[in-house]
């Protein structure tokens, strides 16, 4: 057997350096910069409004290989396919499940109405669409124009639309105007 060898003890010395503690410098803060305009050469759009095109097809190692992102098989798989507003996967549509009541018509149509007491306001003696129009009291000097008697009218103007009720026709010429009919 080996002898032992008498190991000596060593104490730790305590460490008597001073230990600095350094502050953090302080904080620079941001200025937001003065915007004089908004033009071509200063435009960016917002991040993530544009994103990457997600390349489809290029192998196994791309994430995006073999059935691209199909899933397998099925109607979604396959070229050209298409799907119409409202498919429900094969099943009754709700457009279908629903009753149909009633009946609209195609061909209906669409009048501006003006009343007889809103034409009190055109000083003008001949009354036509494009003065209607300028007045602000119709929308489009194209559209069809129905006059109804509501109110009095106290000029005698000569006005022209394309439907009179039988009420503003006899206010009109009682008052001393003409009906002038446009043809559509």
């Amino acid at each position: 057997m080996k002898e032992k060898k008498p190991t000596k003890k060593t104490v730790a010395k305590k460490n008597t350096e001073k230990i600095t503690v350094r502050k953090p410098a302080p904080a620079k803060t941001k200025e937001t910069p003065v915007l004089n305009s908004v033009s071509l050469h200063n435009l960016k759009s917002p991040f993530g409004s544009r994103k990457k095109r997600k390349l489809l097809g290029r192998g196994s190692s791309s994430g995006h290989g073999k059935t691209s992102t199909r899933g397998s098989k099925g109607q979604t798989s396959r070229a050209g396919r298409h799907f119409y507003l409202g498919f429900e996967g094969g099943q009754s549509p709700l457009i279908r499940r629903m009753p149909k009541r009633g009946f609209v018509s195609n061909f209906k149509k669409f009048y501006q109405v003006i009343n007889l007491e809103d034409l009190n306001k055109i000083k003008e003696t001949m009354i036509t669409p494009a003065v209607l129009k300028a007045s602000g009291l119709i929308k489009s000097d194209s559209g069809l124009i129905k006059v109804l008697g509501n109110g009095s009218i106290k000029n005698a103007v000569t006005i022209q639309a394309h439907v009179f009720s039988k009420r503003a026709s006899e206010a009109i010429a009682v008052a001393g105007g003409k009906t002038e009919i446009i043809k559509i």
